[in-house]
């Protein structure tokens, strides 16, 4: 097998938000495994964080023009990060999960309207979460199962943020994946585009994308910038 390049950093925290990203994602399931895409001199990460249904979207900007399309395993990838050098070795490529075969669409993305300000998404998830809580403390002991707690987070995060569409199970992972720092809303501008079926929010520190129509999955390629 060809050994890929390491990828050089045009700035050393792009070495250092990437590690974090996968730290977070790491945290969800120890055997992770993201996509990464290049070229252009840029990066794309793409990952599935579990429990969420939603696919992350870390980019970073490459002092090379590098053309690069490889499924790894995402602790390796941390391992092989050099934060204070500003660069990565790329592990041995892996058999990507069906995910990694559907990715969101490189064009044709259109602004929407509603979304709420970055605070206001913050609310909106703590909300719930009080809210799954409360129901989940409620619940006599015979129906604390797991199959009843499943279903009221369901219903709670499958409910959309606004008037966007937007499930809320989408705002929480960008929360929960450090998208949405707690910054002044001046400072974090938060956008929502749709592009055929996929919706994505985007923010200075990631995007979270998801179908809206389910989909039998391909392995059809595809890119997010």
């Amino acid at each position: 097998m060809t050994a890929i390049a390491p990828l050089h950093f045009a700035d050393p925290r792009e070495a250092a938000g990437l590690a974090a990203f996968l730290r977070r994602l790491l945290h969800y399931d120890r055997a992770a495994a993201v996509r990464l895409q290049a070229g252009a001199g840029a990066l794309a990460v793409f990952g599935r964080p579990s429990s969420f249904e939603v696919l992350a979207i870390r980019t970073a900007r490459l002092v090379d023009a590098v053309d690069l399309d490889v499924t790894v395993s995402a602790g390796e990838l941390l391992e092989g990060i050099e934060e204070s050098a500003g660069k990565a070795v790329v592990p041995d490529s892996v058999t990507g999960p069906p995910w990694a075969g559907v990715l969101p669409p490189r064009g044709g993305w259109e602004r929407v309207a509603g979304l709420p300000s970055a605070d206001g998404i913050r609310g909106a998830v703590a909300a719930a979460v009080t809210e799954f809580r409360s129901r989940d403390e409620a619940l006599p002991g015979e129906r604390r199962t797991r199959a009843e707690r499943d279903r009221i987070g369901r219903e709670i995060w499958s409910r959309t943020l606004a008037d966007t569409g937007l499930p809320l199970r989408a705002a929480h992972a960008a929360q929960s994946l450090g998208f949405l720092p707690r910054l002044p809303d001046e400072e974090l501008p938060v956008v929502l585009f749709a592009s055929g079926p996929w919706l994505r929010l985007r923010t200075p520190y990631g995007s979270v994308a998801l179908r809206t129509v389910p989909m039998a999955l391909s392995v059809t390629p595809g890119t997010a910038r």
